[in-house]
């Protein structure tokens, strides 16, 4: 689409492109840095170059661009032009059929967002060097709120950023929403039993045997990262992930390209868990690794026993966080059934900027409403069922 618009206080002009490469590697990551590995170019451009992210498959690539005077990239969304509402977590089904109902058109819409998974991370990239990084982003925000209408589209989301991004762009007149996910905190445990040992008497009796279980069952474990990872393992894992997406999901939408462009652009922040039996590799989890957070992510099998996901996602990644010493592992969307599992309830943040005042008045009452019942229910989750020992309260 090219310029979109000029900001003379900053001397920025705002662009989109279509391509990844349009802007390169060295522009991209001075802006996205090292922390979080789904918004890297090394990641992003192997979901567009295997084809993973295209029209085709309703995720076209339509990035946000800021360049100085210069010419030189100091700001980034990672942005795309969605026909449909598939692989995105935050979910708004609801929303386009009422306004459909009402005669709008909701598709296509756009989406900051990183593809098919609901990672929490900067949406708002700005490079590190900037001298007014709070300028830049709200450069790009007045970027985001003209893009719909030259497009003439209804609406643009911005999914899974930080709490302060959602800040500034409910600032500007988005709409606020909050989800609820359930991550592990790693709380200086120098081993699995220095964790089992700060859970109740209960939860800890029940870890133990479910790890019992599935050892005694004759399950083994390898976590494979850099060149431990050989081409056998993908073929593998891909055939699990196709399996399962295909029963849950109804369609896999990484291509097998996407998992040999990992291998060469990330292998040594890409760990494989990967589970056997009797030689076999029979299950898989693909996890990446950021500076202070494990991130679980896709997984699948071909072994239906009860408790093998459990290991396989939940405390092989505790495992792995507490030898690289991170802080935090996330593993995913949903799953109440992760927090007797040592995984406490955050709360997660969205974006949604919507032009019809009586689409935008309904989902406004809606989102509080939802807010609300999001806040009350962790308050609820941490109070009555935190699988952690309560401390004695001081006397």
């Amino acid at each position: 689409m090219g310029t979109i618009c000029r900001n003379s206080d900053l001397a920025v002009e705002i662009k989109t492109v279509t391509d990844i490469h349009q802007i390169g590697q060295a522009q991209w990551d001075k802006c996205a840095g090292f922390d979080n590995p789904f918004v890297s170019f090394a990641f992003l451009s192997a979901m567009e170059d295997s084809g993973s992210t295209t029209a085709e498959t309703g995720w076209q690539p339509f990035h946000l661009v800021a360049e100085d005077e210069t010419g030189d990239v100091i700001g980034i969304v990672p942005l795309y032009v969605k026909g449909h509402s598939y692989g995105e977590y935050v979910f708004d089904w609801s929303w386009a059929e009422a306004y459909e109902r009402a005669g709008g058109r909701y598709y296509p819409k756009l989406q900051s967002a990183v593809p098919f998974s609901p990672v929490p991370g900067p949406r708002l990239l700005v490079a590190k060097d900037h001298p007014d990084p709070d300028s830049v982003r709200n450069a790009l925000i007045s970027g985001m709120t003209i893009l719909p209408e030259k497009l003439g589209m209804a609406t643009l989301h911005v999914t899974f950023c930080s709490g302060d991004e959602s800040q500034l762009m409910e600032q500007a007149g988005f709409l606020a929403r909050t989800g609820m996910q359930y991550h592990w905190r790693n709380r200086d445990y120098q081993s699995f039993d220095d964790f089992l040992g700060a859970l109740n008497s209960r939860k800890r009796k029940n870890l133990r045997k479910e790890r019992k279980q599935v050892l005694e069952a004759g399950y083994s474990f390898k976590a494979l990262r850099g060149n431990d990872l050989k081409a056998d393992h993908w073929d593998r894992f891909y055939n699990f992930y196709r399996d399962t997406s295909d029963r849950k999901w109804g369609q896999a939408y990484l291509t097998r390209d996407f998992f040999d462009l990992l291998h060469d652009r990330m292998r040594d922040r890409t760990v494989l868990v990967c589970a056997f039996n009797d030689g076999e590799m029979v299950a898989g989890a693909l996890n990446l690794i950021g500076s202070e957070t494990l991130y679980g992510r896709n997984w699948g099998t071909i072994d239906r026993t009860p408790l093998l996901h459990f290991e396989t996602c939940y405390y092989q990644a505790i495992d792995i966080a507490i030898e690289h010493g991170l802080k935090t592992v996330e593993a995913g969307a949903q799953g109440e059934h992760k927090i007797q599992r040592g995984y406490e309830p955050v709360i997660t943040h969205s974006a949604h900027l919507i032009a019809d005042p009586g689409l935008k008045r309904a989902v406004a009452q809606f989102l509080t409403q939802e807010r609300n019942h999001i806040s009350q229910d962790r308050d609820y989750i941490l109070s009555e069922h935190s699988p952690y020992r309560k401390e004695p309260s001081a006397s």
